[in-house]
Parts: C-alpha cells; sequence; structure tokens
C-alpha cells in the first residue's frame, strides 16, 4: 500500500513540476502558492501544526494562529515549485540579498572549515547554494525523502545546483562529516526537524530531542558555528543572513551549544513565523 501512495505522489509532484515548467516563473510561483494554501489545510499534519503554534505561544489567537498557516502553506507552495528553478537560481544574484558578506570572506581568507546552521525558514536550499556560489568548499548533510520515487531526481537537483557534495544524515553521514572536515570542507545543516538521536533541549519552554552534531564537530576540531537565515521579501527576492561566528568556548560541553543554537532558531522563528515549516512534529 505504502508503494502505491508514493507511487502516486511521485506522478502529483512529476505533473506539477511540468506545470511549474511550463509556466512563467512568477506566474508558476503564484499558481503554486494559491494552490497549496487551499489543499495544505487536508493534509494529515493539520494537528501537529496546531498542537506546535500553541508550545510557540500559549496566548496565540485563532485568528493569529490561521494566518501563519496560511502564509506557512504559501510559502511551502512557492518552495515546492523553485526546484524547478534551481538553475536560475543558481546563475543569477539580482534576486538575493545577503548580509554579512564579511563573515564569508573571513572564512574563504583563513581557508579554515566552519560549521552553517539554519531551520527551513523561506527557500531554505539557498543557505548551502549561496555558500557554494562564494566558493567556500562545502558539504551538506540532509535527509533523504521517503518517496524513493521521489528522491532520486531532488539529490541529483541538489547535487547539480545547490551543493555538489550531500552527506545523507545517519551513523555513516557523521563518518563522512568528519572526513569532509578533514579535508577542509565546511559543514551545512539544518537543526529544526525531530531526531531520533540527540540531546533533550528548551525549545520554546518545552523539551525537544535535538541533533548535537554541530556542537559535537564544533568541540571535536575547534570550529565556530555560523547561523544563518533567510526569509521572502516582496517579488519573490531573499535576504540571507550569515550571523557573526559563535565561537567554541573551552568550558562549554555540548549539551550548553545545543541550547544556544536552540535559543538562536527561536529567535528565527519569532522573527518570521510564517516562513518556518510548522508541520515538522518537533515536540513528539
Amino acid at each position: 500500500m505504502k508503494i502505491i501512495n508514493y507511487f502516486l505522489q511521485a506522478i502529483f509532484v512529476y505533473i506539477f513540476f511540468l506545470i511549474g515548467i511550463l509556466l512563467p516563473k512568477n506566474l508558476s510561483r503564484r499558481f503554486f502558492s494559491f494552490l497549496f494554501e487551499k489543499i495544505g489545510p487536508f493534509f494529515k499534519s493539520k494537528k501537529i501544526i496546531d498542537r506546535n503554534l500553541n508550545i510557540f505561544n500559549k496566548n496565540i489567537s485563532s485568528s493569529q494562529k490561521q494566518l501563519i498557516i496560511s502564509n506557512m502553506w504559501k510559502n511551502y507552495g512557492i518552495t515546492f515549485i523553485e526546484y524547478v528553478f534551481l538553475k536560475y537560481l543558481r546563475k543569477n544574484s539580482a534576486h538575493i540579498t545577503v548580509e554579512g558578506e564579511k563573515v564569508l570572506k573571513d572564512i574563504l581568507n583563513k581557508k579554515k572549515p566552519v560549521i552553517f546552521v539554519s531551520g527551513h525558514f523561506s527557500n531554505f536550499e539557498l543557505m548551502s547554494m549561496e555558500i557554494t556560489k562564494n566558493n567556500i568548499p562545502l558539504a551538506t548533510i540532509y535527509r533523504p525523502l521517503n518517496n524513493f520515487f521521489i528522491n532520486p531526481l531532488m539529490e541529483y537537483l541538489r547535487k547539480k545546483y545547490v551543493c555538489e557534495k550531500q552527506i545523507k544524515k545517519g551513523i555513516n553521514g557523521v563518518r563522512e562529516s568528519i572526513e569532509c572536515i578533514k579535508k577542509g570542507q565546511s559543514i551545512a545543516l539544518m537543526i529544526d526537524q525531530r531526531v531520533s538521536e540527540g540531546i533533550k533541549v528548551d525549545f520554546f519552554g518545552k523539551p525537544a530531542l535535538t541533533t548535537s552534531l554541530p556542537a559535537q564537530l564544533a568541540i571535536k576540531f575547534d570550529l565556530p558555528i555560523i547561523p544563518v537565515f533567510i526569509e521572502r521579501e516582496t517579488n519573490y527576492n531573499y535576504k540571507i543572513k550569515f550571523f557573526n561566528p559563535i565561537k567554541n568556548s573551552n568550558s562549554e560541553n555540548k549539551e550548553e551549544i545545543t541550547k544556544k543554537l536552540n535559543q538562536v532558531l527561536e529567535s528565527m522563528i519569532l522573527k518570521n513565523p510564517n516562513e518556518w515549516i510548522w508541520t515538522h512534529n518537533r515536540w513528539k
């Protein structure tokens, strides 16, 4: 039954991608933004979203909640269809404003790896894309899609237009990350998804299993951690901010560093809750 569901999902995805290719970019974005806003509420993640928003803000009103949910699905739709425009986004820069270019220049000049961390904000693929466009050697940690009919295409697009070196999450991925760091490559990963193995750290006042990999790598190799935030501006443009490095203190352990990163993530979500993916079962 699962295979049949995956196959049907893949058919819809490939049809949608074909429509996106045939339409002009901005018309395609508007269409899928509208489509996802309408069909998103029917997905099974509705209860998860509601629970997450109640944890995020215990005093949130129904109207505030609905606005965030609506904008989230709109963003989801735009991000989804932008996978067919990754080549355009790769070859152009007029659509993006970079804050913190000095941070990137310092990394390039020092030729020492760092750990880039972010969450699923706006079009989150732009983080690794922008880093590699600045000629910083990079490996990106990702979670393969469960749907094996779609995942090969997504991996192809990411390797070709986002970051050539892709590392699958898991034990082997940790080993591979270590090898990449030893070769002088920086690591980029999202830290906002629930993990099966991690440490419980407060996230909006409630313990959540959180990856400690950035902290472990930072401590082991004495590497700074660079938080990255992406948000949409008008006319499908973007702003990406590279924060100043969080430097590893010899007195800090992995729990303390991970807690600090969760606090950074909280501040990003508070700044723009409309473009974070609330469908993750973050506090399970």
